[in-house]
């Protein structure tokens, strides 16, 4: 006969936890590509506290919310490394245009004429309605007005590392340079702290910036210890030009100047050569690839597999709404699989395993979060998904990896969980409403038409 404490020490104690997700095969997306048939995952605050096998997790854990995950793939959610959340409202606008025709013709016009902190926030939360529902939980943006986007995040519940775009010339928010650095500076202070808004320096890029901002830029980056993000090399004119007024390489210009560095996020990078690659892997930068929103615009086809395999980070993104259409990013893993295979003649190229940990592990490196999201273990926080696989598009499974690459779409996304937080349960958001945010854009591009006389 057992004593009490022996007694005691025979039952196993239940600890009770936030969020039970359970029986779901459990992609942990971490170093040993573990994946657990039937798992569970547990969430108390907004980390994850336990992943294991559904009865193990059963035994130990009692949640106060239960997400069933039968039929379900539980995995971490998307990093969404560059886009222009707000630009939501200008979808479709101007389709099927050279990079800087639509650029100078449309997209600056339209934004000078339009942009304010009303669109900005409803274009920008109505885009995290796409985002959550298409199974991302963190972006990358640049914009104007961010404070508003970071604002339309907060509500969402969503993460996000965000800055004001900065030019040389006026932007509807600031008319100066130094107003928007002062504007970039004004919300590194604000958002300090915030559970999930952070803040990176964003010169538009070596052709809208002067060397004096770009310097500055980085002085401010550094002053603050935030990222530094631009876009770099996305069309061939872009190169060329760059290249006669510099005198060299623009990737050369930025490490002569001090802006090379494991502090550097660069969009596109498209127009990179062997040298260039060579200088970004030894620095440290890092590198997000937007193939729908390349090869929409014909930009050209970035050298992904050369940089990985010089050990440069490179994650993934959609860009903007006006140059994609969509912030999908499933749809984007999907392209980028395919299309680096058929630019090499090689079907092994970008294999399904590599693409996807460009949308979770290598986009959270990138984004400078790997301590933090991208894989499911203890200790991390809790930003998950769960994806359907009850449908036929995904009958029968064999590969799960190949699965959410090749087969699934982010309208499969059921489930999401930001921060220890659900935020979309079963298809249906949370945190706002989106509808709301649906009705106000589509009054915003009223306004935007008849600005452009369309």
């Amino acid at each position: 006969m057992l004593s009490r404490s022996g007694a005691a020490k025979g039952v196993k104690h239940m600890q009770e936890v936030d969020i039970l997700i359970e029986g779901g095969t459990v992609l942990t997306l971490d170093g040993a590509d573990t994946i657990l048939h039937s798992g569970s995952v547990a969430v108390r605050g907004d980390r994850i506290v336990a992943v294991g096998p559904r009865a193990d997790i059963a035994s130990r854990y009692r949640g106060r919310r239960v997400v069933d995950a039968a039929g379900r793939v539980v995995m971490p959610g998307l990093v969404n490394a560059h886009t222009h959340a707000a630009m939501t409202c200008f979808r479709g606008i101007a389709d099927d245009l050279e990079l800087m025709e639509w650029l100078n013709r449309y997209i600056f016009p339209a934004e000078a004429k339009n942009v304010d902190p009303e669109l900005a926030y409803w274009g920008s939360l109505l885009a995290c309605a796409e985002m959550i529902r298409s199974g991302t939980t963190c972006f990358c943006d640049m914009y104007i007005f961010e404070d508003e986007t970071a604002r339309a995040a907060s509500l969402a519940g969503m993460r996000c590392l965000l800055g004001e775009v900065l030019f040389d010339f006026p932007s509807p928010s600031f008319k100066t340079p130094d107003e928007g650095l002062a504007c970039t500076e004004s919300l590194i202070e604000k958002w300090a702290g915030h559970d999930l808004v952070r803040i990176t320096v964003e010169p538009h890029a070596l052709y809208t910036c002067s060397p004096e901002l770009l310097k500055k830029s980085k002085a401010l980056a550094d002053r603050h210890g935030v990222p530094l993000s631009l876009h770099l090399l996305e069309t061939r004119s872009e190169r060329e030009e760059l290249t006669t007024k510099l005198g060299c390489s623009p990737v050369r210009f930025l490490r002569d100047t001090g802006l090379l560095d494991a502090n550097l996020l660069a969009f596109h990078c498209v127009w990179l050569d062997e040298p260039d690659i060579e200088m970004m892997a030894r620095a440290g930068a890092k590198a997000v690839h937007n193939p729908e929103s390349n090869m929409k615009l014909a930009s050209g086809i970035a050298p992904v597999p050369a940089l990985q395999a010089a050990g440069v980070t490179v994650a993934l993104g959609t860009d903007g709404c006006a140059s994609n259409n969509n912030l999908d990013m499933f749809q984007e893993m999907g392209t980028a699989a395919r299309l680096h295979k058929v630019s090499r003649l090689d079907p092994t190229a970008m294999r399904a395993t590599t693409v996807l940990r460009m949308a979770t592990l290598d986009g959270a490196r990138a984004l400078g979060l790997s301590g933090s999201v991208g894989v499911l273990r203890p200790g991390m926080k809790a930003d998950i998904i769960t994806v359907d696989f009850n449908r036929p598009h995904l009958t029968p499974l064999y590969h799960e990896e190949s699965h959410l690459v090749y087969c699934a779409s982010g309208s499969d996304v059921d489930n999401a969980v930001i921060n220890g937080r659900l935020v979309m349960e079963n298809r249906r958001i949370l945190t706002f409403d989106e509808e709301e945010a649906m009705d106000r854009v589509n009054a915003i591009a009223g306004r935007v038409r008849a600005s452009l006389g369309m």
